[in-house]
C-alpha cells in the first residue's frame, strides 16, 4: 500500500488528487455538532495543497436516497474545512456535473474543493457493479490521483472507495495509515491485561467483534442498551428495557464460550431506570432510579449503568495495558444518563493502557462531555470499520488500496 509520503516524494505539483474523506459528521440543522472527522483529514489535505496539487476532496454524509436532499448538503463540512484550513475551499453543488467539472477546472495549484455529497448519485452505493463502475469513470475523469483517507467509510463496496482506486494511481492518506497502525495493536501481540468495552443500542451489531474478540481479550464488558440482551440471556427480567429476543441464544452461547476459554464477561450490577425515555431536546430532569440489574421493575426502562457498575468497571480497567472502547454506557446525550460513559472515559483518562475509543457515538461523547482527546491513545473515525476489522474482515476501502 503506498503511503501519502511516498506520493508526495514523486510530486504532486499541479495534478489533480481525489481524497475519499470521511466528512459524515453530525449536523443540528447546517450546525455541526461535532468536527472531529473533518479534523482528522485536515493534516492530508493540508499536506497535499502545500505541496502543489489541486485538491477535490469527496465525502458522504448521512442517508440521502441516491439523490439531492439539502438536508445532508456537505456545504456546511466544506464551510468548515476551510476555516481549519485557514483557505478558502470551493464548493461543487453536484459530484460529477457542471458545477463539479467547473469547480475543478478553476482550481489552481494549492488549492481545495469539497463537491457535493457522494451519495446524491444512486451509483455510489449501487449493488449493482456496472452501475457502480460508472459512477467511478464519471469521478475519475476529475483526478489524476486518488488518495484513500476516508477510514469510516473504508467497510463499504461503495464507488467511490473500492471501484475509483482501480481507476487512478492512488495512496493511502494519513489518516487511514494511523488507524490501521493502530488497529494492528489491538489485533497483532497485544500488550495484557487486553480490556474491551462494548456499547451502544444493538447487540446484533456487536456479535461479530465478540465472537473474534474472545479468542483476544481478557475481559469484556458490557453497557449500554445491549447490556439488557445480555441480562435477559441470565435470566433476568429487564422490563421495557431495549432487548433483542432474538439474540438471546446466542449471547448464552457466547457466555458460556467465554467461560471456556477464560475470558471474563462483566455485566452491570445496577442500572439507572425509568418510565420513559428521556427528551433529548430539552433535557428537561429525567428523575431515575437506580436499581440492582437483577430487579428492574416491569414498566421500567434501563437507560444508564449505575454507580456500583461505575465503580467496577473503573476497577476492571485499572490495571489493563491495552482498551478497546466502542459505544456508550447510556443515554449519554442526557445529562442525567451520561455519569455512566463518563466514568468508563475518566477510567481510561486514568489508567497507563494504550487506549482506542472506538468511532461513533463513543468519540462524539468524549468530546460532547469535554474529555481531552490527547488523554486517549487513539480516538478512531470509523466505528463500523473497526469494528469490522477487529472481526478479521477484508475492508473493501483498503484491499483496493494495495498494490
Amino acid at each position: 500500500m503506498k503511503t501519502i509520503d511516498e506520493l508526495l516524494a514523486e510530486g504532486v505539483a499541479g495534478k489533480r488528487v481525489f481524497v475519499r474523506a470521511d466528512l459524515n459528521v453530525p449536523l443540528d440543522g447546517t450546525t455541526i455538532t461535532d468536527d472531529g472527522r473533518i479534523r482528522a483529514v485536515r493534516p492530508t489535505v493540508a499536506e497535499l495543497a502545500a505541496a502543489g496539487a489541486r485538491v477535490i476532496v469527496a465525502s458522504h454524509l448521512g442517508r440521502p436516497k441516491g439523490a439531492p436532499d439539502p438536508a445532508f448538503s456537505l456545504a456546511p463540512a466544506a464551510a468548515r474545512l476551510g476555516e481549519l484550513l485557514g483557505a478558502e475551499v470551493a464548493f461543487a453543488t453536484d459530484t460529477v456535473g457542471e458545477s463539479a467539472r467547473a469547480t475543478v477546472a478553476a482550481l489552481t495549484d494549492g488549492q481545495v474543493a469539497v463537491i457535493e455529497n457522494l451519495r446524491f448519485n444512486a451509483g455510489e452505493t449501487s449493488k449493482d457493479d456496472a452501475e457502480r463502475g460508472a459512477f467511478a469513470d464519471q469521478l475519475a475523469e476529475l483526478a489524476d490521483v486518488y488518495v484513500g483517507d476516508g477510514f469510516g467509510a473504508v467497510h463499504r463496496k461503495h464507488a467511490s472507495v473500492f471501484d475509483l482506486p482501480a481507476r487512478l494511481p492512488h495512496a493511502a492518506g494519513g489518516l487511514i495509515a494511523t488507524e490501521v497502525g493502530v488497529l494492528k495493536k489491538l489485533t497483532e501481540d497485544v500488550a495484557r491485561p487486553y480490556a474491551v468495552v462494548l456499547g451502544g443500542a444493538k447487540v446484533s451489531d456487536k456479535l461479530g467483534v465478540i465472537d473474534h474478540l474472545l479468542e483476544k481479550a481478557d475481559r469484556i464488558l458490557i453497557g449500554g442498551g445491549m447490556a439488557y440482551t445480555f441480562l435477559k440471556a441470565k435470566g433476568h427480567e429487564v422490563g421495557i428495557s431495549l432487548l433483542q429476543e432474538d439474540q438471546v441464544p446466542a449471547v448464552q452461547g457466547y457466555l458460556k464460550r467465554a467461560e471456556e476459554l477464560g475470558v471474563e464477561f462483566v455485566l452491570p450490577v445496577d442500572v439507572l431506570v425509568a418510565g420513559e425515555f428521556p427528551d433529548l431536546k430539552t433535557k428537561a430532569p429525567a428523575n431515575p432510579t437506580t436499581v440492582a440489574a437483577d430487579a428492574i421493575p416491569a414498566d421500567q426502562e434501563g437507560l444508564d449503568i449505575g454507580p456500583e457498575t461505575r465503580t467496577l468497571y473503573a476497577a476492571k480497567l485499572a490495571d489493563a495495558a491495552t482498551v478497546f472502547w466502542n459505544g456508550p454506557m447510556g443515554v449519554f446525550e442526557h445529562p442525567d444518563y451520561a455519569e455512566g460513559t463518563k466514568a468508563v472515559a475518566q477510567a481510561l483518562v486514568d489508567s497507563q493502557a494504550f487506549s482506542v475509543v472506538g468511532g461513533g457515538d463513543s468519540a462524539a461523547a468524549v468530546r460532547i462531555l469535554g474529555f481531552d482527546e490527547n488523554a486517549f491513545g487513539h480516538i478512531s473515525t470509523g466505528g463500523g470499520a473497526s469494528l469490522e476489522y477487529l472481526e478479521g474482515k477484508t475492508l473493501p476501502g483498503l484491499a483496493a488500496l494495495e498494490d
